[in-house]
């Protein structure tokens, strides 16, 4: 059964970090892609945010290149998060999806199959 389970959210104020942490179960991370999405209070889910290939290749939308790095740990199968100087619009309910990995760009909502639950951010003072 492939399960996908986020943990690593709270509230946090504007400039600092956190680190999300996205465990997979029921399938070897190593064949597979890992995005992450993020729906803000209200809202829609947005697009991707970033994502991580098999190969180490990694994609990040303009609103988060250079503040969030995603990484992976097949031996745990686990991926990471790694968010810094955040900032309010940063806010909302982060989630992980996954799908195998074909060598296509996984930018879209419909490319992923499996998803968590997701984890509050929320970034107030």
């Amino acid at each position: 059964q492939v399960q996908l389970v986020e943990s690593g959210g709270g509230l946090v104020q504007p400039g600092g970090s956190l680190r999300l942490s996205c465990a997979a179960s029921g399938f070897n991370l190593g064949h597979y892609v890992i995005g992450w999405f993020r729906q803000p209070p209200g809202k829609k889910r947005e697009g991707v945010l970033c994502f991580s290939r098999p190969d180490g290749g990694t994609y990040y939308i303009d609103a988060v290149r250079g503040r969030f790095t995603i990484s992976r740990d097949n031996d745990k199968n686990t991926v990471y998060l790694e968010m810094n100087s955040l900032k309010p619009e940063d806010t909302g309910v982060y989630i992980c999806a996954t799908v195998v990995a074909d060598g296509l760009l996984k930018l879209f909502e419909d490319d992923y199959v499996y998803w968590g639950q997701g984890t509050q951010v929320t970034v107030s003072s």
